[in-house]
């Protein structure tokens, strides 16, 4: 079952019926928007259950901004927080996914580095600052937000989401929330331009859908990532890896997300083990836009997916990847590198981000 269903007309067509309002938030005011967290909101924030430990606790202290961070230029990108991923070669995707996932063929790849993390509010503050860049959620007065349903309330498929008034990436929730305490949780509530742009602040890009799931490997041989996507489900043990691995959804989706992994909502990046890369939460917490165009199934490849420049046509939804903490054992299920989804161009939503490259 796909784990978006955020087609941009039925979100458009449902406004009028979704409230104008902001969902209840926890936190309000106009404080610093992306103030560090303390001590006691950290906790606060974390669910009761494995990650409210000592690591986790530093983690959810963490700034947001790489040593170094700042403008950089196509000559000379920017390079902090970056890691170096070697070359190699990839057969992208996965047969044993779902259909979206299957018919990719083999791919050589150059080096490059990526962001070791996606992209925080401090990291996106820091560029809107610098440059006074207005998202289009700003622009266009209201985003896409993930709203729970009440216990025992019907919950049609997709009917979780509504379109509100006031969501944007300083408020992801609604006009009544806002980032105080979450500098280093990744920013949310953006667009593809918008994410092009931060990316070209820095003399960076979006990452293209090969480069992203070859990073997202940590180094597996195809062997070994074949074996890991036949093996992957919904088993008890693999659920237990999975919540020391990514933030995902424990529970009965979409009602409630207990937080066995020890985070509700977003986490904190770096809260979770890197891969063999050294690259955190590449699967779970959001999903990552890449600069590529969807097309369907890899097997539906289509020339004009992508232009001459590498980045997809502005009127064509882009693929993200990786899953979010919205995935789930009984919805979703997108917690794989082969994982893959679109998102409508011009679209924002509550639950996804991105990272950048450079070419080695």
């Amino acid at each position: 079952m796909r784990c978006t269903g955020l087609r941009l007309a039925l979100l458009l067509a449902a406004a009028a019926a979704a409230t104008t309002a902001s969902p209840p938030a926890a936190a309000a005011g106009h404080a610093d928007p992306v103030a560090p967290a303390t001590a006691a909101a950290a906790a606060a924030s974390a669910a009761p259950g494995t990650l409210a430990a000592p690591a986790a606790r530093a983690c959810a202290l963490a700034s947001g901004l790489p040593p170094g961070f700042g403008p950089g230029s196509a000559e000379a990108p920017n390079l902090a927080g970056l890691r170096a991923v070697p070359a190699g070669r990839l057969r992208l995707g996965s047969d044993a996914g779902y259909a979206e996932e299957r018919g990719g063929g083999e791919i050589a790849l150059a080096a490059f580095r990526i962001d070791a993390h996606e992209v925080t509010n401090a990291q996106f503050a820091a560029f809107v600052r610098a440059t006074g860049y207005i998202t289009e959620a700003e622009r266009t007065g209201a985003s896409a937000v993930f709203i729970a349903p009440r216990p025992g309330q019907p919950a049609p498929p997709y009917s979780w989401w509504q379109l509100v008034r006031g969501a944007d990436w300083r408020h992801p929730q609604g006009p009544r929330s806002s980032l105080a305490g979450k500098a280093n949780h990744p920013v949310v509530q953006v667009s593809r331009a918008d994410a092009e742009a931060y990316a070209r602040w820095l003399g960076r890009r979006l990452p293209s859908e090969a480069q992203w799931e070859y990073a997202a490997r940590g180094g597996q041989s195809e062997a070994e990532a074949r074996a890991a996507d036949a093996a992957e489900g919904n088993t008890a043990e693999f659920q237990r890896l999975l919540r020391r691995t990514a933030n995902t959804w424990q529970g009965g989706f979409p009602e409630r997300d207990s937080g066995a992994d020890g985070w509700r909502g977003t986490a904190p990046v770096g809260c979770f083990a890197a891969n063999g890369y050294g690259l955190h939460d590449m699967i779970g917490n959001v999903w990552e836009l890449t600069r590529d165009g969807w097309t369907g199934s890899h097997a539906a490849d289509d020339p004009d997916a992508v232009r001459p420049d590498g980045r997809a046509p502005a009127a064509r939804a882009s693929v993200m990847k990786g899953g979010s903490f919205l995935c789930s054992p009984d919805f979703c299920v997108r917690y794989r590198p082969s994982s893959r989804q679109p998102l409508e161009a011009g679209l924002a939503t509550s639950h996804a981000g991105f990272r950048t490259v450079v070419a080695d």
